[in-house]
């Protein structure tokens, strides 16, 4: 059966997360999954059966810690097959802002006074600043600016700045204001014909698909593992190769023992085992819509990926159609979701109302959102946005429905 001919089942999918059932929650619409997503059943039942029985120091030969070590690797490695990576090429760590903090001091070695760094004023700030610092290194930050008018960063524009200088290219896979999703596979291509390192910050793009690294070509990818529905931690995503040469910045007996070298301190143990329900929850979603259980996981992924994507279209283009509509409106970013090339985060101004008027509206209305600048400063900024009111963004995700779309809207009218 075609995927064309298979839609997303929302009522089981609201039903994997007890957050819909909450007497707290079950009466809003969560339209801030940018910022963090809900979490399903199964992450809860591995966080709260690792604190009842395995909650002691790992690896050791009793039961309660050799469980607890075992389940600790196991959510490594089923991670790294979901993005098509290696066990030893990924790093669980506290954020994705911590994560790049750590990168960016392990790659400062590699920066000579003069050497080139690219950034953009698209991105959100964690994979910004940290490039920006190397600049005490001697490094010269060059800003890949996007084009005004539509938001967009340009490939042409990107290659009149990329140079036989250029050591770091760091860029956003999809913006968390625009939205737009970035050709990082052509964007690591041109960055490697000239030596360069490609961090790839898929932050707001894998919640909507988890990624293929290798194909995306990228050196490092990075992205927040609680707003792809786990807990409050970041995934890096680094090749193998490059991984070898970097800097031991852990305890010395642990030199050589990449990627715990590029990490000060070790993971959370029991929110790295609950990853394990992520997967779990994937491979749950996967059996409850497709019958080919004999594929493997990457292959599952790309066919959840693709329903997700046809379903987010569904309840995002509605939306988007209705604030580009409005003439007292500015919508950021594409007016219409095609082929995934924008996610269904979507950000916008009044004319007439501040930003901070009509989150309040929402809110009244049950809708669970915000006005702010989402640590996208430079891109409000480029755009001639107050920083400090911001951004009205409704971002929804796979488990939001076309009733809470229609519910949207009306809210709208409103303003």
């Amino acid at each position: 059966m075609s995927i064309n001919n298979i839609s997303l089942d929302i009522d089981y999918v609201r039903a994997q997360f007890p957050a819909f059932q909450d007497t707290l929650c079950k009466n809003w619409i969560f339209a801030e999954n940018a910022g963090g997503s809900y979490v399903p059943n199964e992450v809860i039942n591995r966080l709260s059966k690792f604190m009842i029985s395995t909650k002691v120091q790992p690896y050791a030969e009793y039961p309660m810690s050799k469980i607890a070590g075992n389940e600790m690797d196991e959510a490594t490695k089923l991670f790294a097959k979901m993005i098509n990576a290696k066990k030893n090429e990924i790093l669980i760590g506290g954020s994705t802002s911590v994560n790049l903090y750590v990168l960016s001091n392990a790659l400062k070695n590699f920066i000579k006074k003069g050497d080139e760094i690219i950034v953009t004023n698209q991105d959100h700030e964690a994979n910004i600043s940290p490039w920006r610092r190397l600049e005490e290194n001697g490094a010269v930050i060059k800003e890949w600016k996007f084009r005004n008018d539509t938001a967009e960063l340009d490939i042409d524009d990107f290659k009149k700045i990329l140079s036989d200088k250029t050591k770091i290219v760091a860029v956003t896979h999809c913006s968390n204001i625009v939205g737009s999703v970035n050709r990082l596979q052509e964007i690591s291509k041109l960055s490697h014909e000239k030596n360069a390192f490609v961090i790839g910050d898929g932050v707001s793009y894998a919640p909507h698909g988890f990624p293929n690294v290798k194909e995306l070509g990228v050196d490092f990818y990075t992205f927040s593992l609680y707003k792809t529905y786990g807990p409050h931690l970041g995934l890096l995503y680094g090749k193998e190769e490059i991984l070898k040469l970097l800097p031991n910045q852990n305890h010395e007996f642990l030199n050589g023992n990449y990627p715990y070298t590029i990490n000060p301190g070790g993971p959370n143990h029991e929110e790295l085992v609950s990853l394990i329900g992520i997967y779990e929850y994937i491979i749950n979603f996967y059996n409850h819509h497709f019958k080919d259980k004999d594929l493997d996981i990457r292959d599952k992924i790309e066919k959840i990926n693709n329903l997700i994507s046809k379903h987010e279209e569904e309840i995002a283009n509605p939306i988007l159609e209705y604030l580009s509509n409005r003439n007292d409106i500015k919508l950021i970013g594409k007016k219409y979701i095609k082929n995934k090339n924008r996610a269904p985060t979507i950000s916008f101004i009044s004319k007439q109302k501040t930003s901070k008027e009509i989150s309040k509206i929402l809110v009244k209305n049950y809708i669970a959102t915000r006005n702010d600048n989402f640590y996208a400063w430079r891109c409000l900024k480029a755009l001639g946005i107050d920083t400090e009111d911001g951004v009205v963004r409704i971002s929804l995700t796979h488990y939001n429905s076309i009733k809470e779309t229609e519910k949207i809207i009306k809210a709208l009218q409103k303003i």
